[in-house]
């Protein structure tokens, strides 16, 4: 039986002038006709998202609903918004939609058919309604026809809440309700709440039928082995993973079930600042006709897209297909990992390069998700901040944190996992002193660690983080590898590196104080 505010979705839809899941083609000229992008000199669309150039966590609600109150780990993360308040701003919301041209896309969220959403994406926008097209899983024509949705999300950028009225934090909205399967956005036209709004709900439902929801990236190479990379915006996760020689599964969501991995969306959401054929040839020739792009500056008269200019924002963004990845694994299903990586962008320039990981040290540095957020991916961040991001994805997990931790360290446990974490950031010195870590070294440090080299080198534990520091890596100078070394001033990086430590433990006290065996893995002060 539907509910109710399904239904009325249900009723507008007939009654209003609707296009389902229109062919790439149309959307791109019925974007263009209606002026919400121009084409680029390759024929991928670029659109401009006004002020709002990346997500909106502080407008993000979750409906305190009675099936879900005691699940919901409740804070700033996951603010509660009451029934009545939902309702109200459903109501609304559909009265804006009723006389509106609308766009749908019906499609899933899970290349693993046993644990797919249904999903149905209902756009003002035709762009929007692309972005979903390219983001989310496609259906085939079987599939369209047998096609009734499980979750629905409901995009209407141009209708503004009213705080007072429907209790959100201002105009704008992203508000999930489990019950009602159902989320609402509107107030912003970054296309990435969309996608997002999504990974939260499987990060709520997949846990539930013993499937960890991770915010990571996923490659096997040629031999069948799978690896996964864990990191926020800006970490390196998406370069890192489209690798020529491996074969991306996906680039961002991805669910661990005892089948294997699998990816949870049909295509990639690029940052494509500074990008150049040279330094990251997959993602440059992926972008065809009908990639999306976000606020990135094309020229208007020759429509080429200049990807190092920052003029609307550092976070710019390219959607497309995983299939225009060359020999990426359609459907995105894969066996069980072999290597984890964490990466992380250290701003203070501490932590190694690459160190080797325990599991206890995996589960601490998996909760404590320690990174720099880099500028643009969030409003207001426009230098790098220190963050301490809960499992790399804290603002996507609805459950406690420790729910996921404890079903990661089962499974490195069961499968025998090797951890690594990857400090894609600064080296000889933080933001502003030394430099950031080069694209080159990190790569052969990665391609080392899944290729097994890194279990033949020998270690040093480092004195201040506790970790295991290789020796030696394949085509990385040895200095390099150990980050004291590369400060001019060692009483300088002794300094940092113990106000970093500090950070680390004060954080995961407060967030964490009855994890006190996993605290025992993290850093000494």
């Amino acid at each position: 039986m539907e509910t109710n505010t399904v239904q009325k979705l249900t009723d507008i839809l007939a009654a209003t002038k609707v296009h389902k899941n229109l062919p790439v083609t149309q959307l791109v000229e019925m974007a263009v006709k209606r002026g919400e992008g121009v084409l680029t000199d390759k024929g991928a669309l670029n659109a401009l998202t006004g002020k709002f150039t990346g997500r909106s966590p502080k407008d993000k609600f979750v409906v305190d609903e009675a099936s879900v109150h005691n699940k919901i780990n409740w804070g700033p993360v996951n603010q509660p918004i009451s029934e009545e308040k939902f309702q109200l701003l459903h109501q609304d919301v559909m009265a804006y939609l009723q006389d509106k041209e609308l766009f749908v896309f019906d499609g899933f969220a899970g290349a693993d058919e046993t644990y797919r959403l249904p999903i149905r994406v209902v756009n003002e926008y035709a762009w929007h309604n692309l972005f979903a097209r390219q983001l989310f899983i496609r259906p085939s024509a079987e599939e369209l026809a047998a096609h009734k949705a499980d979750f629905t999300v409901v995009y209407a950028p141009n209708f503004k809440a009213n705080p007072a009225v429907h209790g959100t934090n201002s105009e704008t909205f992203i508000v999930l309700s489990f019950e009602q399967k159902m989320v609402l956005i509107g107030g912003t036209e970054y296309a990435g709440e969309m996608k997002k709004s999504i990974f939260s709900v499987m990060n709520f439902l997949l846990p539930e039928r013993n499937v960890l929801s991770m915010h990571c990236s996923a490659n096997v190479g040629k031999d069948g082995d799978v690896a996964l990379f864990f990191g926020l915006s800006g970490t390196g996760k998406t370069t890192l993973s489209a690798d020529p020689d491996r074969f991306l599964i996906g680039d961002d969501e991805h669910g661990w079930s005892d089948n294997g991995v699998f990816n949870i969306e049909g295509g990639c959401y690029a940052k494509c600042i500074k990008l150049s054929e040279e330094g990251e040839p997959q993602i440059w020739k992926a972008i065809q006709f009908g990639t999306v792009l976000e606020n990135v500056d094309v020229d208007e008269h020759s429509r080429q897209a200049d990807y190092d200019s920052d003029k609307y924002t550092e976070n710019t963004r390219a959607a497309y297909p995983v299939e225009a990845i060359p020999g990426a694994v359609i459907p995105g299903v894969g066996g069980q990992p072999n290597v984890i990586i964490f990466l992380t962008a250290d701003s203070f320039g501490v932590l190694p390069p690459i160190s080797k990981l325990s599991k206890e040290q995996a589960m601490y540095h998996f909760l404590s998700g320690y990174t720099s957020k880099m500028a643009g991916t969030e409003r207001g961040v426009t230098a790098p901040q220190t963050e301490f991001s809960t499992c790399f994805g804290s603002p996507f997990l609805p459950l406690h944190p420790v729910v996921y931790a404890e079903m990661l360290g089962k499974k490195i446990d069961e499968r025998d996992v090797q951890v690594y974490l990857v400090n894609t950031g600064w080296t000889g010195g933080p933001v502003g002193v030394g430099k950031r870590m080069k694209l080159s070294y990190t790569r052969a440090m990665v391609t080392a660690a899944l290729a097994g080299e890194l279990e033949k080198v020998d270690y040093v534990t480092d004195a201040t983080f506790g970790v295991q520091v290789p020796t030696s890596c394949p085509n990385v100078p040895a200095d390099v590898l150990q980050p004291r070394n590369t400060w001019e001033n060692k009483e300088a990086y002794d300094a940092q590196a113990k106000d970093l430590a500090n950070r680390f433990i004060e954080i995961f006290q407060k967030k964490f104080p009855d994890a006190t065996d996993i605290a025992k893995a993290g850093p000494t002060a």
